[in-house]
C-alpha cells in the first residue's frame, strides 16, 4: 500500500525520527564543538601555545564548512538518511583513529580532525531535511526548534565528559567519545529513520529551477548571520564578563551560564511553536531581531551605570539572542522546497558558522580596547541591521 505524504506527516513515527536526529546532531556537535574543553590538557601534554593549540580547535570547524554545501546536495540527490549514516559512520572512523592512534605526528591529527569535521556535518543539512519531510507546516516550527536544541545538547555532552576524559586518558583519547556517540546515530538512522516521501519526478521533467531566483532566501541567510552576532555576544564573554567585571566565583559564572542555555534551548523551541501558531517564521524572528537588540544595549548601559542590569540582561539575552535559530531555518528549508533544501540549508549552516567563527575575534578586540559597553553596543548594530534585513513583507507560502 503506498503512503501518501499527508499520512506520512501524520504518522507518529516522525517523533521517533525527530529523536534520533536530533541524538545525531548532539553527537557531531560533542566533537566539532567539544576540542576547545581538551585545551588545557592539550598543552600540558603536548607543550603547546596557544596559538598552536587553536589549529586543533578550529580543525573540525574548517572541515565542516568546506563541505557543508556539498553535503546538502547529496541529501537533495541522494536522500537524507543514506548520507547521514554515511556521513557519520565514516565521520566516526576518523574520530576513533586521533583517539587510538599515535599523537606523534601534529600535522597528521589536524588533517584527520579536519577530516571527522568534514564527514560528520552530513547531518548539518540532511537532518533539517529530515524534520521538514517528516512534518507538517503546523508543526514544523516547533520540530525544528526541537532540533536545533541539538548543539547546546553536544556542547553540554562534551563539558561534562571530555575535560575528564581527558585529563585520565588523554586529550585525544577521550574523543573516543565523540567517535561511539557518532556510530550509535549512524546505526539508528540506518536502521530506523527512513526518508520522508518524495514527490515521484515525471520522465523528461526539466531539473528544479533554483530557489535563489525571485525569492528571498538571500536575505533570510544574510538576516540569521547579523543574528549570529549577539548570540556570540553572550555565549562567549559573559562567564568572562562576571568573573573579571561582576567578581563572581568562577563555578557560580559557570553555573549561571549553564542555566541559561537549557532555558535558551527551552526558547527555542518556544519560538517555533510561536511560529507555527501565527503561520509566519520572519516576524516572529523580526521581533526577536529587535528584542536581541534592546538587550545588547541595555547590558551597554548596565555595564556603565548598574551592574545588576548589565545581569539581568545577560540573563534575558541567553535566550532572547538563540531563540531564532530555528526560525530562519525552517524559512530556509520551506522556501527552498524539497529539491534544493539540503543545499539552501548547507549555505544557512555555512554562512553562520563564518559569523560565529568571526564574531569573538572582532568582539574580543573591540572590548579589549574600547571596554564591555562599547563592544556591546557595536555588537547591537547587528540585529538593528537585521531587523531591515529579515523579508517579513516578501515571505512566501512554503513550496512544500
Amino acid at each position: 500500500m503506498t503512503v501518501t505524504t499527508a499520512e506520512h506527516t501524520r504518522s507518529r513515527r516522525r517523533w521517533l525520527v525527530l529523536t534520533i536526529g536530533v541524538f545525531s546532531q548532539s553527537s557531531a556537535c560533542a566533537f566539532v564543538y567539544g576540542i576547545p574543553f581538551l585545551v588545557p590538557q592539550l598543552r600540558d601534554t603536548f607543550g603547546l601555545s596557544l596559538a598552536a593549540v587553536g589549529v586543533y580547535v578550529a580543525a573540525p570547524t574548517a572541515g565542516l564548512l568546506l563541505t557543508l554545501v556539498a553535503w546538502g546536495a547529496a541529501a537533495d540527490r541522494f536522500g537524507e538518511r543514506r548520507v547521514m549514516a554515511l556521513g557519520l559512520g565514516t565521520g566516526c572512523l576518523a574520530m576513533g583513529w586521533v583517539a587510538l592512534g599515535p599523537h606523534d605526528d601534529g600535522a597528521g591529527v589536524v588533517v584527520l580532525l579536519a577530516l571527522a569535521g568534514a564527514l560528520s556535518s552530513s547531518v548539518w543539512a540532511a537532518s533539517g531535511r529530515m524534520v521538514m519531510g517528516w512534518f507538517p507546516r503546523t508543526e514544523r516550527g516547533v520540530a525544528m526548534g526541537i532540533r536545533q536544541t541539538a548543539q547546546p545538547l553536544g556542547v553540554g555532552i562534551a563539558g561534562l565528559v571530555l575535560p575528564t576524559l581527558g585529563q585520565h586518558l588523554g586529550p585525544f583519547t577521550a574523543l573516543a567519545v565523540p567517535a561511539g556517540l557518532c556510530l550509535v546515530a549512524a546505526v539508528l538512522i540506518a536502521t530506523l529513520a527512513p526518508d520522508p516521501p518524495r514527490e515521484p519526478r515525471r520522465a523528461g521533467a526539466p531539473a528544479a529551477r533554483s530557489p535563489y531566483a525571485g525569492t528571498p532566501l538571500w536575505r533570510i541567510h544574510l538576516s540569521s548571520a547579523l543574528l549570529v552576532v549577539p548570540q556570540f555576544a553572550i555565549a562567549v564573554f559573559s562567564t568572562e564578563y562576571l568573573v573579571r567585571e561582576q567578581h563572581w566565583a568562577a563555578a557560580s559564572a559557570g553555573a549561571f551560564v549553564a542555566v541559561m542555555q537549557v532555558v535558551g534551548a527551552a526558547g527555542r523551541i518556544g519560538a517555533g511553536w510561536w511560529s507555527d501558531r501565527v503561520g509566519s517564521r520572519m516576524r516572529p524572528m523580526r521581533q526577536l531581531a529587535a528584542a536581541a537588540a534592546f538587550v545588547l544595549l541595555a547590558f551597554a548601559l548596565g555595564d556603565l551605570v548598574a551592574p545588576w542590569l548589565a545581569v539581568a540582561a545577560l540573563a534575558v539575552g541567553a535566550v532572547v539572542s538563540v531563540a531564532d535559530n530555528g526560525l530562519a531555518y525552517t524559512a530556509v528549508a520551506e522556501m527552498a522546497g524539497s529539491s534544493w533544501s539540503g543545499r539552501a540549508l548547507g549555505i544557512q549552516n555555512t554562512g553562520q558558522n563564518l559569523v560565529s567563527a568571526a564574531a569573538p575575534v572582532a568582539l574580543g578586540a573591540i572590548i579589549g580596547v574600547a571596554g564591555y559597553a562599547v563592544g556591546f553596543a557595536v555588537a547591537a548594530l547587528a540585529p538593528l541591521a537585521a531587523i531591515t534585513t529579515t523579508p517579513v513583507r516578501r515571505e512566501r507560502p512554503p513550496s512544500w
